[in-house]
């Protein structure tokens, strides 16, 4: 009875290897490119999504200032000029078109900054303790997502994760690493090891 315990054990782990194997030749391993480049500026390359506040700054004009959410339809609701479409636009795009509305009917040269101040939430699934949604910050690597998560289970493998970018149907699987950076809108999936 032991030996036959044993042997249907043996074929699980080469069941589980053999699955790993052929999951590895068709999702390959990413371990280069911009998720892995520390000391890039976020705001400099970031594109509005729902969940995003942005706060917009008209100078001189208290009254059409103020920190604005980007609604599900990636909307955004402005004083004056009503609603505005930002979905995937950078900050600056966003400043120089309410610039240009306001300009047109409203104010004589109007200057507006627009920046944003709270980006939209990650998550993160599989094999972490508290799997869930959560805050995101600049910097954030997956390791400190992880951490935040409470941690990887007994289960949870260390060498690669999944990561679904915002706005894409596909998951890509990525070498994890203490500079792997998590971006806003980022659906983790922390895979389990079978040993």
């Amino acid at each position: 009875m032991r030996k036959k315990g044993l042997l249907i054990f043996c074929s699980f782990a080469l069941f589980a290897l053999q699955g790993e194997a052929q999951a590895g030749t068709k999702i390959p391993t990413v371990n280069t490119g911009a998720r892995y480049e520390g000391g890039q500026s976020l705001a400099e390359s970031y594109r509005l999504g729902a969940g995003d506040k942005l706060k917009v700054n008209v100078f001189n004009e208290p009254q059409l200032s103020g920190e604005y959410q980007i609604g599900a339809d990636g909307n955004i609701a402005l004083p004056l000029t009503g609603a505005m479409a930002v979905l995937g636009e950078a900050p600056t795009k966003v400043a120089s078109d309410y610039e240009g509305l306001l300009g047109q009917d409203y104010l004589r040269n109007p200057k507006v900054t627009a920046e944003v101040t709270a980006y939209r939430p990650f998550f993160i699934a599989g094999q972490v303790h508290m799997p869930g949604q959560y805050p995101f910050v600049p910097g954030l690597t997956v390791w400190s997502a992880i951490a935040t998560a409470q941690g990887l289970t007994p289960r949870g493998r260390e060498s690669y994760v999944y990561i679904r970018t915002y706005g894409e149907a596909d998951e890509k699987r990525y070498l994890l690493t203490p500079d792997l950076r998590v971006w806003p809108g980022d659906t983790i999936r922390v895979a389990e090891r079978f040993f």
